[in-house]
C-alpha cells in the first residue's frame, strides 16, 4: 500500500475521511520520520551544508515548532519533509513510506493529499474569493461538487471566516488572508501540515491569534503540524520545540 492509498481526496458528503487521524499505522508510531538528513549546495569552489545529519520524528496530532535564526536551515528542512526538495543523503518517511525515494509524479500526489503547506506570503489567488481559494485543492483531486462545497463551508467556519466566503484577498486583512491559507491547506484532510514562518507578515497580536488557531486546528482536524518560526508565542502553544543551529537540530530544553 502506498501513502496515497491511505489518504482520501476529500470527496463525499463530508469531504472524505481517508486522510484523518485513524489512517496510517496506528497509535504509537510516528507519522513522520527523518533520519540523517544532509542537504548540500555547491557555491563556487565550496560546498554549503544547509542540513547536517538531521534526525526528527513527529507524532500524530502533535504541534511541533522548529525554531532558529534566519539561515539556520528551517525552510530547507520543511521543503525536504514535504517533498519539495530532496536530501543529498538521508531518508524521509511519512506513515512508514519513504517519500525521499519517490518520483516527482508521486510527490505531487503526496502534496495534494497527504502533506500541505502554509507560507509566510499567504499565496492566495487574487482574483478568487476566499471560498474559491479554499476549493482549489479539492478541485485538483476531483472531489465531487457537493463534498467540495460542504468542506469549504466547514473550513471557513473553522477559521472564523464563515461570513467572508465571497471576499477576495484584497478585501481581507493580513490575518484573514492567512486564515484562508490555513483553511485551503486543510481542504483534503492532510496528515501533515508544514507552516513556514506563518506569522512573519503579521503584527504580534494577529500572529498570536494565528498560532492559537493552528493549535486548535491540530486538535480539531487531528493533523500533525510542523511550524518553522522564531516567534516566541510558539513556546506557549507548541507540544514540542526543537531548534536548528547551523544545520544541526537540538531539542529545546526550556519547554516545561
Amino acid at each position: 500500500m502506498t501513502l496515497a492509498d491511505r489518504s482520501g481526496p476529500g470527496g463525499g458528503s463530508g469531504g472524505g475521511s481517508g486522510g484523518g487521524p485513524s489512517a496510517g499505522r496506528g497509535p504509537g508510531h510516528p507519522i513522520l520520520e527523518a533520519s540523517d538528513l544532509v542537504r548540500e549546495y555547491p557555491s563556487g569552489d565550496v560546498t554549503i551544508r544547509a542540513l547536517r545529519g538531521i534526525d526528527l520524528t513527529a507524532s500524530p496530532g502533535q504541534l511541533l515548532a522548529v525554531r532558529g535564526r534566519s539561515g539556520s536551515g528551517k525552510t530547507t528542512l520543511l521543503n525536504i519533509l514535504g517533498g519539495l526538495d530532496r536530501p543529498t543523503s538521508g531518508r524521509v518517511l511519512i506513515d512508514g513510506v519513504e517519500i525521499s525515494a519517490m518520483s516527482e509524479d508521486q510527490l505531487v500526489d503526496i502534496r495534494r493529499r497527504s502533506v500541505a503547506f502554509i507560507f509566510q506570503s499567504f499565496g492566495l489567488v487574487p482574483i478568487l474569493s476566499a471560498a474559491e481559494n479554499v476549493e482549489i485543492p479539492l478541485r485538483l483531486v476531483r472531489a465531487e461538487a457537493r463534498g467540495r462545497d460542504a468542506r469549504v463551508r466547514e473550513l471557513l467556519e473553522l477559521v472564523g471566516l464563515g461570513g467572508r466566503a465571497r471576499h477576495r484577498p484584497h478585501e481581507l486583512s493580513g490575518g484573514e488572508q492567512q486564515r484562508v491559507a490555513i483553511a485551503r491547506a486543510l481542504a483534503n484532510r492532510p496528515r501533515i501540515l508544514l507552516a513556514d514562518e506563518p506569522t512573519g507578515q503579521l503584527d504580534s497580536e494577529t500572529g498570536h491569534l494565528i498560532m492559537l488557531l493552528l493549535r486548535d486546528v491540530v486538535r480539531t482536524e487531528g493533523v500533525t503540524a510542523i511550524v518553522a518560526t522564531h516567534d516566541p508565542v510558539m513556546l506557549d502553544v507548541a507540544d514540542r520545540i526543537v531548534e536548528l543551529r547551523d544545520g544541526e537540530l537540538f531539542e529545546h530544553s526550556s519547554l516545561a
